[in-house]
């Protein structure tokens, strides 16, 4: 910025800038805090935590790119209507290529990632199970499977580079015909459309996994927090009375036997079960005994009301969420030009509390930043929640559980790859909360208003400011690249829209079950039969 517009700089660009800064290393130590402690110490690999932590920093570094952008064409007008002095054409149009080439470069490495280099890690360390397959044979079975990923990759860039974006001619063709202009200014290039085609396809698979993730995990989130966990001393008392009983199960068909008779096999198969049973619970017992004596659980059991604070916080948080969006998508449904256009409307004809809140901290620099930021980390929270909580499945069967401390290398690749997903529709949800913001920031431009005097004989003409919606002149509001690229295509918006109603039902869904669930297990897990939760490995973070 400072080479764009030499000595331009003021206070407000300085703090934007370092906030950006310092948020770029809050997200590297988060990134690197969160693959180590949710890693299994047993299975950690270099690669693999590697590959995560940078999966998980791009995912985000990527959703902090939408509040730079509303910054800076924010940044580039006065309060009062008028440009900056030095943000003429030429510099405007500078700003506006970097922050598309920005996206593009980001959304690029995320195309590799998903594409390419997790895959391949994935398939390696898949291979690598088997104690008898060689480092050559682990990398060409690696290569092969990741071939088919490229493939696909491919073959979204080259139906992108032609698929044709105008629609069909309607009666709205007027509101159209202003979208059509949008897209026109985003550019023509194959390249561009390409890459952007590609870009939607996964974001479309990340609308899937919001859906999926996102929703459930903004209800159980603060549910959980409120409700907390099951007392560990109480557990482990209920456990230890049902090791008594399947131990005399045990015993009494055992007893069957003593007279050197086979025992049928009904009972063969019960006893089978039950010694199954009892292996399960002595593993509990042992877990239990560790957390009830830990300091972590002393630790958190003091910063109970903090925790129901926080639940309170999140759940009014969510329904600010779920309320605004379902305004908005009702916006959508009364007032677009219907599916042809992808559900696209200007601005908001139906008010929503967020996009009435976020103008309102606009006067007061840098709140209304900081609040869609907020927004967009409890956004990926969630998500990380939703993932936690559910699990990651493959239809009807359970691939991997998350599990603090006991999570396969897989498994994370797995977790950065659906959060790499969800972010790309991250962009979308937010637009759907605050269409206007998104659009324009806080950028005014300038409308003639004639005032008559109070003797009725002479008027002038006056010049006020005026917030930038779809009826200001294109020259005097600049729309942000984030915008543009959401629409490029609007069979993709289309999709969204109907997602969004998808997402408001699996939220009331998961909320209703949340709200029915008892309180979760203090080891919550330890319980099933699972391949990532180890015997001689307890893990002090399971509260």
């Amino acid at each position: 910025m400072a080479a764009v517009a030499p000595g331009a700089a003021s206070a407000e660009l300085v703090i934007g800038w370092c906030i950006f800064g310092l948020l770029l290393l809050a997200i590297l130590a988060f990134c690197w805090i969160y693959v180590r402690k949710y890693q299994s110490q047993r299975e950690s690999e270099v690669v693999s935590t590697i590959t995560a932590i940078f999966s998980l920093a791009i995912a985000l570094i990527t959703s902090a790119l939408l509040p730079v952008d509303i910054f800076l064409v924010s940044y580039m007008k006065n309060q009062n209507g008028t440009f900056k002095d030095w943000a003429n054409a030429n510099v405007s149009k500078q700003i506006e290529d970097t922050v598309l080439y920005g996206y593009y470069t980001l959304y690029s490495v995320i195309l590799f990632c998903v594409f390419l280099w997790i895959p391949f890690v994935y398939f390696y360390y898949e291979e690598k199970d088997d104690d008898d397959t060689s480092k050559c044979t682990q990398i060409k079975t690696a290569l092969k499977y990741t071939l088919g990923f490229a493939v696909i990759c491919a073959l979204l860039l080259l139906v992108g580079a032609f698929v044709p974006l105008n629609v069909p001619n309607n009666k709205n063709s007027t509101e159209w015909e202003k979208v059509k202009f949008l897209f026109e200014e985003l550019g023509s290039s194959h390249g561009l459309a390409a890459l952007s085609f590609s870009i939607s396809s996964l974001t479309l698979i990340g609308m899937l996994a919001a859906i999926t993730y996102t929703a459930y995990g903004m209800s159980a989130l603060p549910l959980n927090l409120i409700k907390g966990t099951r007392n560990a001393a109480y557990e482990r008392l209920e456990n230890t009375e049902d090791i008594e009983e399947v131990e005399q199960h045990i015993q009494t068909i055992k007893s069957k036997s003593k007279d050197g008779r086979p025992l049928p096999a009904r009972d063969k198969r019960a006893l089978k079960q039950f010694e199954e049973r009892l292996r399960t619970l002595r593993r509990r017992e042992r877990h239990l005994e560790f957390i009830e004596n830990s300091w972590w659980t002393k630790f958190c059991g003091a910063l109970r009301p903090l925790k129901i604070v926080w639940g309170i916080f999140f759940i009014l948080v969510a329904l600010l969420f779920v309320i605004s969006l379902f305004l908005s998508n009702l916006d959508k449904a009364l007032h677009s030009a219907g599916i042809d256009s992808g559900f696209i409307i200007f601005g908001a004809n139906l008010s929503n509390p967020l996009n009435m809140l976020l103008p309102l901290l606009q006067t007061v620099f840098p709140l209304d930043y900081i609040l869609i930021t907020i927004i967009i980390m409890y956004f990926i929270f969630t998500s990380m929640a939703g993932i936690r909580n559910i699990g990651i499945w493959f239809f009807w069967i359970r691939l991997y559980k998350i599990r603090r401390g006991r999570t396969r290398p897989q498994a994370l690749l797995f977790l950065c790859m659906i959060l790499l997903l969800i972010v790309l529709h991250t962009s979308y949800m937010i637009y759907s909360l605050a269409p206007q913001y998104v659009m324009y920031g806080s950028q005014n431009y300038l409308i003639e208003s004639n005032i008559t005097y109070d003797d009725h004989k002479s008027n002038s003409t006056l010049s006020v400011p005026k917030r930038c919606d779809a009826d200001a002149p294109e020259d005097q509001c600049t729309v942000t690249r984030t915008y543009l690229f959401l629409h490029k295509f609007w069979f993709f918006s289309a999709a969204y829209y109907f997602g969004n109603w998808a997402f408001l039902g699996v939220f009331l869904i998961g909320l209703i079950v949340s709200c029915c669930k008892g309180k979760k297990s203090v080891i919550e897990g330890v319980n099933e039969d699972d391949s990532d939760i180890s015997d001689d490995e307890p893990s002090v973070y399971s509260v």
